[in-house]
């Protein structure tokens, strides 16, 4: 088959798969968008909506295809994610290693505290400041093999700005949260095909296992990067090399 028309093949399946994503991500934020949260909750951000340019350029620059790796975190953080709209998307992170721009819309409700400032924001999410961008410092070479993606697109805060994570929700909001967020993880996996899920955290190991126990892809973990964790605090980034090493995976 000559040359050019196996690179056009590989560009329309990469078209393809990203697309894909992108119409994933896309139900995912329609279905979570009809869910409702009480108090402690008095506010929930959702970046697949007011942030959708910045991270369908994120699927469709790196989800473009078969992916080696699945890292998974737990929910968007305030300054990460809420800002960006991707997962574990520090503004630098993603101007200077993902090189992607573009706006950010304002949400419906604002905590002003928490203020959504797109890639104008100057604060740096605690998880990304601790493992120093690693999930995503390598960028194009990185994303040859692995992926990133957070289980749950909403960022919930309490009226102090707290952040709450969502195994803090009461179960009968938990209940349809999850099963939106696992439906959505069986796609990615199903269309990424990685051969393992790595939570980052236990909370992210805990529903990969839940969600995919029909699948047969093989689960792992590595330590959260979060200065609230022992772990992270005591040298993050060797212990997520560590837990890589104990998988077999390494880093090119």
């Amino acid at each position: 088959m000559p040359t050019q028309i196996k690179n056009n093949q590989k560009s329309r399946t990469r078209r393809s798969t990203a697309l894909r994503m992108i119409e994933l991500s896309r139900a995912l934020a329609d279905r979570t968008r009809r869910l409702r949260f009480g108090l402690p909750v008095t506010h929930v951000y959702r970046p697949l909506d007011y942030a959708r340019e910045l991270h369908e350029s994120y699927l469709a620059t790196y989800a473009d295809g078969d992916r080696d790796v699945l890292f998974l975190g737990m929910n968007p953080g305030p300054w990460g994610m809420a800002q960006t709209g991707i997962p574990f998307g520090a503004v630098g992170a993603v101007r200077e290693w993902l090189r992607i721009d573009g706006s950010v819309e304002m949400p419906p409700r604002m905590h002003e505290k928490r203020p959504i400032q797109g890639l104008d924001c100057t604060r740096n999410e605690a998880a990304v400041a601790v493992g120093r961008g690693r999930l995503i410092g390598f960028a194009a070479r990185f994303f040859n093999r692995f992926f990133v993606a957070n289980y749950c697109p909403l960022c919930f805060l309490e009226a102090s700005g707290c952040n709450r994570t969502p195994d803090k929700l009461p179960p009968e909001e938990r209940r349809p949260l999850y099963a939106a967020c696992d439906q959505a993880l069986v796609g990615i996996v199903g269309i990424l095909k990685p051969s393992i899920v790595i939570g980052v955290g236990a909370f992210a190991e805990t529903r990969a296992r839940e969600a995919l126990k029909e699948t047969g892809v093989r689960i792992g973990r590595i330590p959260h990067p979060s200065p609230a964790s022992p772990a992270a605090n005591r040298g993050w980034a060797g212990q997520a090399d560590s837990a890589l090493a104990s998988l077999g995976i390494a880093f090119d």
